[in-house]
């Protein structure tokens, strides 16, 4: 494939950029007690980009032969061709890096295969019955199973030659338990690039059905969180979910040249003095399986560690390479796509906070009233920074001890002001946001973490 990639492309009178993308897929879904899905399925094909008088043209095509490959490129520079002469804001260039050439493997697809699809089926059956029987408060049980093994080959004019293999497996149990007509719901989950051992590595998959059912029985009899502004420490799970979806959209290039809560805002001064704030392509702190590791983005630009915010202070927008151009900085390896007929769109990767030296114990100590609050739910935040989120786990703090379980909580505001009201973070950390995709026009397979936080929050609750 690589072959023909060059060949097509050593013959283009333009830029182009030929991407040919194979992905495996197993997916395995079971609910109260039933196989609902499980699917193997493989897509492949080539998309191609091509730049024309300062328009993108793309097209795609379902094939691996020449001649598709060959109608994909023509149809990419006809596309572009056609649109440029209507197009007032055109592309002035495209900013310049060394581009990925030869062999990059992340994950561990031998591991996955290792493991038949009937023995990861027969382990969802087996988790889903095991959350049901834990109570007779169960109602039903939710499991699902999935899998990613992507191949992909990057050949663009101006220099990139990447071959990349990925595998990214993800395991999630839920349990809804109810009483008379209340009824509360718990979900416990991990997502890793890697192997079956990495997505067991911290907990297996009995712990996390125990976890889902005690949690989802235990919020039946608790009470509700209260309402108002509240110190609070934030779990990993919840840090990362702040970092990605209150900030790092924020700072995602093509938001901030619309407008978001981060434009013009470089070099000023956006958090505490704690906060170093990272979004990198290689898992460079905590576990290497992070579940949003990609070592060569979709443009092929090799990825690295772009700090955004350093010490409290905004430092980096997250960039492909015409958002860099614009910018006049280099690339950050920011360019995603999900499929072969997806266009790269800028992305993040490995979103999460930097720990610091505090131990729990310390940072619940100093805490006369407050909230400890575990693992992110439902809810939504924009490029203006502003967030509401769903609390699965809400432990009431009094004098510095964890007390009772709470429900109904969430949390919400300002990212840019929550990250100024930190002022402990501890020395752990944890990826925490593995599982899922996050949503934006295409999936894509991203991570977020960090240490516990103190911060100062809006709760809303009863």
């Amino acid at each position: 494939m690589r072959d023909l990639l060059r060949t097509i492309v050593a013959d283009a009178p333009q830029w182009l950029e030929l991407r040919a993308h194979e992905r495996r897929t197993l997916s395995v879904l079971v609910r109260k007690g039933v196989v609902e899905a499980a699917s193997f399925s493989t897509v492949s094909g080539v998309g191609a980009r091509a730049l024309v008088d300062g328009t993108w043209g793309f097209s795609s095509a379902a094939s691996f032969e020449r001649e598709g490959v060959l109608s994909a490129a023509r149809d990419a520079v006809v596309a572009a061709e056609r649109s440029s002469a209507g197009r007032s804001s055109k592309v002035a260039r495209l900013a310049p890096c060394a581009l990925a050439v030869g062999d990059f493997r992340s994950g561990d697809a031998a591991d996955l295969a290792r493991h038949t699809a009937e023995e990861k089926t027969a382990l969802a059956v087996a988790t889903e019955a095991r959350i049901r029987a834990s109570s007779p408060l169960i109602r039903s049980a939710t499991v699902r199973y999935q899998e990613i093994l992507d191949t992909k080959w990057i050949v663009s004019t101006d220099g990139a030659d990447a071959h990349i293999e990925d595998s990214k497996a993800e395991f999630l149990a839920a349990a809804v338990a109810a009483r008379d007509d209340d009824m509360t719901t718990a979900y416990m989950g991990t997502g890793v690039t890697g192997g079956f051992r990495d997505l067991f590595a911290k907990e297996s998959a009995e712990v996390l059905a125990e976890r889902a059912a005690k949690v989802s029985v235990d919020l039946l009899s608790a009470p509700y969180a209260p309402a108002g502004p509240a110190t609070v420490v934030l779990d990993p799970k919840l840090v990362g979910l702040l970092a990605h979806e209150a900030v790092g959209h924020t700072v995602e290039a093509d938001f901030v040249l619309a407008g978001s809560a981060a434009s013009g805002r470089i070099g000023q001064k956006v958090a505490s003095d704690l906060i170093t704030l990272v979004d990198s392509g290689p898992a460079l702190i905590g576990p290497a399986s992070a579940g949003g590791i990609v070592l060569v983005d979709d443009e092929g630009v090799p990825t690295g560690r772009t700090v955004i915010i350093d010490r409290g202070v905004l430092t980096s927008y997250l960039h492909d390479r015409e958002s860099a151009a614009i910018f006049d900085v280099p690339p950050t390896g920011n360019a995603r796509a999900w499929q072969f007929d997806d266009e790269p769109l800028i992305r993040m990767r490995n979103t999460y906070i930097e720990p610091g030296d505090a131990s729990l114990e310390e940072m619940l100590g100093g805490i006369g009233s407050g909230l400890l609050l575990r693992g992110g739910g439902s809810g939504q935040a924009d490029s203006n920074a502003e967030f509401m989120f769903g609390v699965q786990e809400a432990y009431e703090i009094r004098d510095g001890r964890v007390g009772r379980l709470m429900r109904g909580a969430t949390i919400s505001g300002d990212a840019f002001d929550v990250l100024r009201s930190v002022d402990m973070l501890t020395a752990e950390f944890e990826w925490g946001v593995g599982g899922g995709s996050c949503g934006k026009g295409q999936p894509a397979k991203v991570d977020g973490g960090g240490p516990h936080v103190r911060c100062r929050v809006m709760v809303g609750g009863r």
